[in-house]
């Protein structure tokens, strides 16, 4: 009996996502340029090749800037309600925050936070 709930949802999520994409192509304006296909960027049109490789520091550098940022998120709750959890809390963010610091470790190690 589930299983016809779950055929039945997945029919409709189907049937939901073709009914838009059918009305937003019947409904929407249409507009051809050319100039619409052209790389911009600040207003300044390119000179040379619009496809750069970036080095994969920054990626790197970006993800570590995340891993962090998410802490900062995860953190701040736990510190509203941390005197009401108790010592469960203190525990738990404790190994929390020491996976973070091994993740922190491994990247300094590996040289992820210098600019070369």
């Amino acid at each position: 009996m589930y299983f016809l709930y779950l055929i039945v949802a997945i029919l409709a999520a189907i049937l939901l996502v073709v009914a838009g994409i059918t009305v937003a192509k019947l409904v929407a304006p249409r507009s051809f340029n050319p100039q619409k296909g052209e790389p911009y960027e600040c207003g300044i049109p390119t000179h040379g090749r619009s496809w750069v490789q970036f080095k994969v520091g920054y990626y790197l550098f970006a993800i570590l800037f995340l891993m962090f940022d998410i802490e900062t998120v995860f953190l701040f709750p736990w510190a509203v309600v941390a005197a009401e959890v108790g010592t469960y809390a203190l525990v738990s963010v404790s190994f929390f925050l020491f996976i973070l610091i091994l993740g922190l470790a491994y990247a300094w190690k590996k040289g992820a936070l210098e600019w070369k």
